[in-house]
């Protein structure tokens, strides 16, 4: 465990201890904020979170994201990924804060995920002084890291602007629906065996790890196909080079495109999980890229078929697609598929800012 105390003075701050016989030391010279006085006053401590901090971070985090938390599902892989760092924040012992920060892009990007603050702990300045500590300690880990990104879907307004630049943006559709009564509903659309509906485009393609290394890594096809050459997964923007790819490859995601030779549109649908909003509820998230209505339509409709076969109960849905189709998305949706829009429309934008 790593345990850094936060005083009224950051100079008592001297170096993080650590009970696993490996010491990572940050750097005192490295200047940090200024504390809020509240903080400063009430003192935090900073710990590497383990899988035993995993009941005390479900119960400062009920609620959150709407019952569609990922973190129950994920929480143990994420103590095994060698290139991730989950950072709690406690108060009098008690964890009052989390943050995840994986470093990405061939080591040059600190992808900061998970943020979270107890409900009685917020509008206090913890996240900003939980995501600095974040960033000095990857700092002091992985000199070579040079920008911080992350991904938002709260509006942005001026003062975010001059934080960060934006990278990209994508529409946020959320559905939800039965899963059972979706797979009635499914072959009413003439879907074949393989998701071939009654359009004339052929089905998509289910892409294999060789044909997506070489898709994403050996070709330019794909670069008029993502949002500004960046592959969104799951709220996750990396860049299409090889050690991301291997991240990626690890994970339960079907990978789609319409046409290997000249493909107008691509799709990564990660495997349906449980979420907390319900006994019986699923996550279904989707990441469309292409201006295609049709192909999107097409992709989305196989994506569904694949995934509910085997569900019974309730699926929350979330596709992320180019912002231009959501309303025609939205409307199909609805009268088509007959499920049901949990949210008007909504914007996912990865951001990022240097590393100083």
């Amino acid at each position: 465990m790593i345990l850094v105390s936060m005083f009224s003075s950051l100079d008592q701050q001297d170096n993080l201890l650590t009970t696993c016989c490996v010491k990572m030391k940050i750097d005192t010279s490295l200047i940090m904020p200024q504390l809020p006085e509240a903080l400063s006053q009430a003192g935090l401590q900073f710990t590497v979170a383990t899988e035993e901090d995993f009941d005390d971070i479900m119960a400062m985090s009920q609620d959150i994201y709407g019952g569609l938390d990922y973190l129950p599902t994920r929480y143990t892989s994420w103590m095994h990924e060698t290139n991730r760092t989950v950072i709690l924040a406690r108060k009098q012992g008690k964890v009052i804060a989390l943050e995840s920060v994986c470093v990405i892009d061939n080591g040059e990007t600190m992808l900061v995920e998970g943020l979270r603050v107890a409900p009685q702990e917020r509008g206090k300045g913890v996240a900003g002084v939980l995501l600095r500590f974040c960033s000095e300690l990857v700092k002091s880990k992985y000199p070579e890291v040079k920008v911080t990104r992350l991904t938002r879907d709260d509006p942005l307004g001026p003062k975010d602007f001059q934080k960060y630049r934006l990278i990209t943006k994508q529409g946020i559709l959320l559905v939800r629906f039965r899963a059972e009564d979706l797979k009635l509903r499914l072959p009413e659309l003439d879907l074949g065996r393989d998701g071939e509906s009654s359009t004339s485009s052929p089905p998509p393609v289910l892409l294999d790890h060789p044909a997506i290394k070489r898709l994403y890594l050996t070709t330019d096809l794909m670069q008029g196909v993502l949002p500004n050459t960046t592959i969104i997964q799951d709220w996750q923007p990396f860049k299409p080079v090889p050690s991301n790819i291997a991240i990626l490859l690890k994970k339960d995601i079907d990978w789609m495109v319409d046409d290997l030779s000249s493909p107008m549109v691509a799709s990564l649908c990660t495997f349906p999980f449980r979420v907390p909003i319900g006994d019986d509820w699923y996550y279904l998230n989707i990441d469309m890229f292409g201006k295609d209505l049709d192909l999107v339509r097409q992709q989305f409709l196989c994506h569904l078929q694949r995934h509910t076969a085997t569900l019974k109960g309730h699926v929350m849905c979330q596709m992320f697609l180019d912002p231009p189709l959501w309303k025609p998305m939205a409307e199909f949706c609805l009268n088509t598929l007959r499920v049901e829009l949990v949210k008007e429309y909504t914007e996912q934008c990865v951001v990022e800012s240097d590393v100083v």
